[in-house]
Parts: structure tokens; C-alpha cells; sequence
């Protein structure tokens, strides 16, 4: 082990699907990190993910403890997003670096605080985990828009459909459940995240949205099934996003931009990536491997954290603020019926 590679020991709150699938092979890849403590909803999940995945680690009762422990060098938050802000601002005050699962908070106050917090302790690496989608081909998309590959961008279409939310029979998804989610709906914060990432800042919205299953076993939806998002970006750049649950046969999540010269699409499933220029064919583009960007998540985050002058991981809370302040402009405008300023 380097001088590099000190021991960093992290603490698990939430040891749910995405720690398991996602984040502990990215974890278990790195030399010297050390899964010290879980807790999870009871002591004996938290158990049971010990004996799986950190044979190593101790289960314990109260997120608290662990977030407190002079055992724990990181906080690793796998919770519902209503839980990261309070578990995020005692960790920080306890000294322990947060990384939190998206999205970042259940409401915008919440993503202040957690904001606010990671100011008043700058020495402290915090990330959010960052949405997959477009990584392959996100850093291509920018050049060939600041490069002027279709001109002047001037409109933008995406849909992201699906229909896991169709079976009226099927219970109630957290997701589904502001008490868990907040104010989170469908893919739509991923895709601001991804859309302001590479294209900037949306400044207004409209939309219209609808609850279509409003009951499932006795427990009352209160979340979207859908929602038609009318956007302005700063550069002028007018947008339509379409999201769904409750769509059968859907088509792929895509993304066109239209220009004054052409047409970029991107679509999110494939990474498959097309150009066409005024007059001619959309034909897809490849993605040179050394602007592919892949899943270096955990990776990025402990380097940051050995390394004071290592490149913070992204998002950081500030672009986490940025795009929980559209999804919450998002629901003033389903309420009002107008347009409503992003602030």
C-alpha cells in the first residue's frame, strides 16, 4: 500500500439495491478501503448485508452511531432522499466525509442545509452520486455544441417513458410517495442534472402532470405518474421533456437538440450518438474512447478524500441545489397552472 493508499474506512447507511449492485464493486476495487460498520431498516438487514458483502464490518442499531464513530473516516448514504439532509449535516458536524445516493434531498430547503453545511466545512469531501446517463458520451455532445456542429441550438425535445408504474395492482414504489421521495418525480431531476450539465442553467418551466393510479393496497400516490415539462434554458434554448411511468410500449429515452445547422440526438439507453447536418441524414457519430467517461464513482470520491488537492468528485452540492431548485419550480408550476421563474 502507497503513501497514497491509507486506510479510509467507511460507514453504510442504507444498504439497499444500488450499495450492493453498484457501489460496493467499486468500493471492494480500491486497495485499503475498509467497510468498518452497516445499518440498514432493522439490525438484521444490516447483518445480512455484513455477511454478503462486508464480512468485516459490524451491524449497527442507530445511523447516528455510525455517522458519530471514530471508526468511520466516510459517510456512505444509501437512504430515501427525505433522510440525506439530516444524516448528511450531523455527519459533517461529526467530521466525516458524506457521500450521498442521488437525488440529493427531499426538498430544497433540505438541499440547502446540506449545501450550507459542506461550506462551513470545506475539508470535507461531499458528492452526490451523479446520474449514469449520457456519461459515455456526454463530453462529445458538449464539444460538438461548442463547436458549432448544428449551428445555433435553439430547441430540444427528450422523453424518458417507461411503464413500471402501469399495473394498477402492483404497490406503491417509494418513489411513488413524497413521504420517501419528496419532491423528487420520475427521471425527471437525472435529466435536469444531465441537460444543465451540458447545456446550462434552465431559468423558467411550465408543466402539467397527473396522478393516474391515485391508490395502490390502500396507500395514496401522491407523485406524478406523469409530467409534460415545458423549459427555457439561459442561452435561450426553448425545451419539451416528457416523462412516464405509466406508458406501454414505450419508446427509448432520447434526447434531440435542433440547430440552426442540424440536428444532434442522443440516445440514453444505447449511447448511440447522432449528427445530421440541414439537408441531410442523421448518422451516428463515435465516441473517441478517450473522451468516454465511465463509472469511476468511487474511485474519484476516495481520491478525493487521500488527496486534499485531488479533483473534487462530481455533482457537488451546489450542482445538486441547481437542478433541485428546477424539479421544485416544476411542481409550483403543475400547482399554478404558469410559468414560474427558477430561483
Amino acid at each position: 500500500m502507497t503513501s497514497t493508499e491509507q486506510p479510509i474506512r467507511i460507514g453504510i447507511i442504507g444498504a439497499g439495491g444500488i450499495v450492493k449492485t453498484r457501489h460496493m464493486p467499486g468500493l471492494r476495487a480500491i486497495p485499503g478501503v475498509q467497510i468498518t460498520q452497516v445499518t440498514n431498516r432493522s439490525v438484521a438487514s444490516a447483518e445480512a448485508f455484513c455477511r454478503e458483502f462486508a464480512p468485516e464490518a459490524k451491524a449497527v442499531a442507530r445511523w447516528e452511531e455510525l455517522a458519530s464513530s471514530d471508526e468511520v473516516d466516510v459517510v456512505w448514504i444509501g437512504t430515501h432522499p427525505y433522510m440525506h439532509a439530516e444524516m448528511t449535516c450531523y455527519a459533517l458536524q461529526h467530521g466525516k466525509h458524506v457521500f450521498t445516493q442521488a437525488r440529493m434531498a427531499a426538498s430544497v430547503p433540505g438541499a440547502n442545509q446540506m449545501w450550507e453545511a459542506s461550506i462551513r466545512y470545506p475539508e470535507l469531501v461531499t458528492a452526490i452520486c451523479p446520474a449514469p446517463h449520457g456519461m459515455k458520451g456526454g463530453e462529445l455532445v458538449k464539444r460538438l455544441l461548442a463547436e458549432g456542429a448544428i449551428g445555433t441550438p435553439h430547441q430540444l425535445l427528450l422523453h424518458s417513458f417507461n411503464d413500471a408504474w402501469l399495473d394498477p395492482q402492483a404497490p406503491a414504489h417509494w418513489r411513488q410517495l413524497s413521504d420517501l421521495s419528496g419532491i423528487q418525480i420520475l427521471t425527471l431531476g437525472i435529466y435536469t442534472e444531465v441537460l444543465q450539465h451540458w447545456l446550462g442553467h434552465i431559468v423558467e418551466v411550465e408543466a402539467r402532470g397527473n396522478v393516474v393510479i391515485p391508490e395502490r393496497a390502500g396507500v395514496e400516490v401522491d407523485i406524478p405518474d406523469f409530467v409534460n415539462v415545458m423549459a427555457k434554458f439561459r442561452s435561450g434554448i426553448e425545451a419539451t421533456m416528457l416523462f412516464s411511468g405509466v406508458a406501454a410500449h414505450a419508446p427509448t429515452d432520447k434526447l434531440w437538440i435542433f440547430g440552426s445547422e442540424g440536428t444532434l440526438s442522443y440516445d440514453f439507453n444505447t449511447d448511440d450518438l447522432q449528427l445530421g447536418k440541414r439537408g441531410g441524414k442523421l448518422e451516428s457519430v463515435e465516441i473517441p474512447t478517450e473522451m468516454q467517461r465511465s463509472w469511476t464513482v468511487e474511485r474519484d470520491f476516495i481520491a478525493a478524500v487521500r488527496n486534499p488537492s485531488a479533483p473534487r468528485p462530481r455533482p457537488d452540492f451546489g450542482e445538486g441545489m441547481n437542478y433541485m431548485r428546477v424539479v421544485h419550480a416544476v411542481w409550483e408550476a403543475m400547482e399554478s397552472q404558469a410559468a414560474v421563474k427558477v430561483r
